[in-house]
Order: C-alpha cells, then structure tokens, then sequence
C-alpha cells in the first residue's frame, strides 16, 4: 500500500465549474468567462475576485466599491439638496485635497484589480485569435474606468491649484441688502503706463437666494466719483475725487498704489481696495468684492477657450500708434473687425472689447458687455471638459479677486443659477444718461436709478431700464429725461448688447461694400468723419 501524502482536492462538482476552474470548460464558454470578468471589474470592482479568484482580496475590494457607491448616492443628494455645501467641499483646499488622494488611490487600486482579472482570465487557455482581443479589452475598460478617477483628480488638482493662485483665504463675505456685489476690472498695464489702469469698470449685482443678476457699467472717464463713507480715501477726497480734468475714476488705482499705500495696510492690492470703494460710494450701494482681469493677458482665456462667437453691428479698428494725443487720432489701422457674425481668437476678442477709435467710449463698453455674455454663455460643459487645464492656467495668469476661496462654491452655486435668466443693465452714460453726465454727475440720481434696477423683479421690469426704439428709428430709455433720450440718439447707441435685434451694417449708405481697402482710403485721404460715420454702429453686439 502507497505511503504517500496526496494533496487535497476540490469535489467533483466544482472541477466542472467553469468560472473558478476554466481549464475544463470549452474554447467559447473560456471566452464567454474572460470578457465576464472583465465587466465585473468594469461595473463591481472585486467581484471577479470573489467569484474566480483570490476570494479575500474580492471581499475587501467590494467592501471599497459598496462604500464608493455610498458616497456617490450621498453625493447626489447633497447635490440635489444642499449644492452649495457639495461645490464648497470640492473648492475648500484642504477637502479638495482630500478628495484628490482618495481619486488617486482609488485609480491605482482598480487599475490593479484589472491586472489581476486579467491573471485570473488566464490567457493562454484562450483561442490564439482571442487572446490579443481580450487584452485590448481588459487595457481599454482600465483606461475608460481607471483613468477616468486618474483625470478627474487631475482635474480637480489644477483647479485647486488654480483656485489658491486667483483667491485669497480670507473671511468670507455676506449679502448686503439681500445681494452680493462684485466689481469687475479691465486692468490695461503696459511698459508704457505706470501702474495697472482699469479702463473697465462694470457692477455685477447678484440677488443671493435667486441668483438674479443686473450689470451695472461705469465710464473710465467718471469724474468726481464719491469715496464710500468707510474709505480712508475719504479723509484725502472728503467731496468727491475732485482734483480736476485728470482726477477720472480709473485713475484711483494708480494714485493710491503709488501715493497712499500706507492708508491700507495689510491690503493685497491697495489700489484696487480703493478703486471699490470709490465705486460703492458712486453708486450707492456696499460693493464687498472685486475681480480685476489683466487685459494683456485676457487673448490668452479667450484662445484656451477655443475663441468666441459674436455678432458684431458695425467695423472695429485694430488702431495703429497715436500720432495727435491731443485730439486722440492713430495712424493708419493696422487691422479691422468686420460687422456680422465673428469668432474671435484672443487678439481679435481683445481689440474688439478695447478699441475706442472713432467712437465713444459707450460704444466701448457696450462691446465689452458683449465679450463678456459671449464668454459666458460659451463656456459650456463640454468646453470646460476639453478645455479645463488650458483655461484655468490662463485664468491664473489673468485674474486677480480679493474673493475667499472659502465662499467660492457659494458663488459658483449662484453663477448656476443666474445661467439662463434674464440679465438687467445700467450704464452710468448713453443711452442711459446723458453724454456729458460722466464728466458732472449727479449723484443722487445715479442712487436712485442704481435702486430702481436693483429691485426689479420681473422681464417686463427689466426691458423699462433697456434702450427702447422710437417711431424714428432712434433710442430712449425707459423713464429717463426728454434730454436724456435725446442724448442716445445723438451719440448713436444702439439697442443693449443682449440683443440680437439689429442688422450689421455692412454698406455705405449708396450700398458700396465696407472693405478694408475703402475704410483705409478715407484714413489716407484724412476723412476722419466719413470713417466715423460708417462705423457709428459698432457699439451694436450680441453674444451667439
């Protein structure tokens, strides 16, 4: 009789098991198996290793994925009840962090399991023609699962990155009057300029439950713009920056950064501390936070976008050097936008919201409002996903915000919110007021017409503050004095930009095409006014 020891093995019935014991199974049911396992790895991580291989590693793999889908159901319902604390959690640095590491070991930890499912699959029992097939199956269900956790912490750590670049970690801010206020800033900085000067000025006023939103614009060249009443700047200007024909509103920056830092210690940005401030007591209401965007750097967020699309009312000059700073004339145009539809690169998109030659600087910022919708309303989803590293690391090198990273989701909450509703507009000039009304306010009507915007509460509401036709094919304002409306008119402003209600103007009034050839033979000729003239309407835009 034998001696010796034998190894135990498995009860007949389980040799006939195809999924644990594949070697007895047939060429199609191994197969079958194979792309089995891959699916379970794909949808139940650990699964496969429960019913095929290393039973313990299954069981603590699917304890994971039970918990992971825990948390994504948890996930969905914050979303779906609290979506401020969610966009919160994700934007707070060190939760987002957390949220990063977990990505990252959960990429690696499925990443693993399918290199042990395809151990498990054991090739070589498989067809020869199959086993190259299963193997591009088992790397493209890694890439498709595992590299998707991979991409999405990669994500989020350039938005965090990008995040405590732009922001800053300071207290967070509450509503006032039920609203929040943010003061955007057009900073134009150049070799040329000392300091940065902010030729843009514009109040994005946000109703804190709705998310309503109204634009309220302000001209570079406001003089006399009333401090608010908590400024230090107060005490040097107690009447207003009243110090003559070059005491304009965008020039506080600059005086402030190089004349009167010490008023604001501890202030990152001194000057556009103050630059605020001015606006709050211009207006009239409590302005808490601002936004300042480098134009120069501005082309660089439009191309990472992909561009935007606009429809542009009448030609824009890409205006040459100065040549009569007096009377404010370029040379010759070293380009031109065209009226019609336009998808502007960054250059292009730069120029249209700066250029000023040839018409006021109302027309200006009726332009800049339109790259602004247009930017808005283009960054979609699917932009924001193919393009999302490429736009935040523009974004960090353009924007600058006094915004704590804190409140960050909060307001992103909001900014979800305002998407899609109607948008109400003030301009502190044409066609809203007078053309010289920036050059001698008034200050209690600038309050009172800030608060009128501010509480409208319905579409019809918000169209009795929009330019409006005349019989005559001219503009009014709702509500505005005789010689206010006449004033839109006379400086030829156009409906407001959110409308798409115009026709470009593409034709001289004998209808000859506009061309760049005809527009730079009147510069030639010196017919500064014929220029002026056939380009009137290019402070008509909508963002498509």
């Amino acid at each position: 009789m034998s001696t010796s020891t034998k190894r135990p093995q498995p009860h007949g019935s389980a040799l006939t098991d195809p999924v644990r014991y594949p070697a007895s199974a047939s060429a199609p049911v191994r197969t079958k198996r194979a792309f089995v396992l891959v699916l379970l790895t794909v949808f139940i991580p650990g699964s496969a290793q429960l019913v095929a291989g290393d039973r313990r590693l299954g069981r603590v793999a699917l304890r994971i994925t039970l918990a992971v889908w825990a948390l994504a159901l948890l996930a969905v319902l914050v979303l779906l009840l609290n979506r401020p604390l969610l966009l919160n959690i994700v934007t707070h640095p060190v939760a987002s962090l957390l949220v990063i590491v977990v990505l990252v070991a959960l990429a690696i930890g499925w990443a693993l399991l399918f290199i042990n499912t395809f151990k498990i699959i054991r090739p070589a029992l498989l067809a020869p023609g199959m086993r190259p097939i299963v193997g591009i199956a088992v790397v493209v269900a890694m890439v498709i699962s595992s590299g998707s956790l991979g991409y999405l912490a990669h994500v989020l750590n350039v938005s965090r990155n990008a995040i405590g670049s732009i922001f800053n970690s300071g207290p967070a801010i509450d509503p006032v009057d039920g609203r929040y206020n943010f003061l955007m800033m057009g900073g134009d900085a150049g070799d040329d300029r000392t300091g940065r000067r902010p030729d843009s000025l514009s109040v994005i006023s946000v109703d804190a439950k709705t998310g309503q939103s109204a634009i309220i614009s302000i001209p570079r060249n406001l003089q006399n713009a009333r401090f608010s009443e908590e400024s230090p700047m107060r005490a040097i200007y107690p009447d207003g920056y009243d110090c003559g024909d070059e005491c304009l509103i965008n020039a506080i920056n600059t005086e402030v950064t190089n004349n009167y830092q010490d008023l604001y210690p501890g202030v990152a940005d001194p000057g556009a501390q103050a630059t605020m401030e001015a606006v709050s007591g211009t207006l009239g209401i409590t302005v808490q936070a601002y936004v300042l965007v480098d134009m120069d750097g501005f082309a660089k967020l439009i191309d990472a976008m992909g561009g935007i699309r606009i429809k542009a009312g009448g030609w824009v000059p890409i205006s040459g050097p100065t040549v009569d700073e007096i009377n404010g004339i370029h040379g010759m145009p070293e380009g031109w936008i065209a009226a019609g539809e336009q998808h502007l690169d960054g250059f292009h998109a730069l120029w249209y919201g700066r250029s000023r030659e040839f018409v006021d600087d109302y027309a200006r910022i009726a332009r800049q409002q339109c790259v602004q919708q247009a930017m808005l309303k283009q960054l979609d989803p699917a932009t924001l996903l193919t393009k999302f590293e490429d736009i935040a690391n523009a974004g960090t090198k353009v924007v600058e915000s006094n915004i704590s990273s804190a409140q960050l989701g909060s307001f992103v909450d909001l900014a979800i919110k305002s998407k899609g509703q109607p948008v109400q507009r003030l301009t502190i000039g044409p066609p809203d007021f007078d053309a010289s009304f920036s050059t001698v306010p008034d200050f209690d009507q600038i309050h009172a017409r800030v608060q009128q915007l501010l509480k409208q509460g319905s579409p019809k509401a918000d169209d009795a503050l929009l330019p409006q036709r005349t019989a005559g094919g001219g503009l009014q304002a709702g509500g505005l004095a005789p010689e206010t409306q006449a004033s839109g008119v006379a400086t030829g402003q156009q409906p407001s930009p959110a409308s798409s209600d115009f026709t470009p103007v593409t034709t001289t009034p004998d209808g000859t095409p506009i061309t760049v050839e005809l527009l730079n033979g009147l510069k030639a000729q010196g017919d500064e006014q014929g220029i002026r003239d056939l380009v009137a309407t290019n402070g008509q835009c909508a963002a498509l």
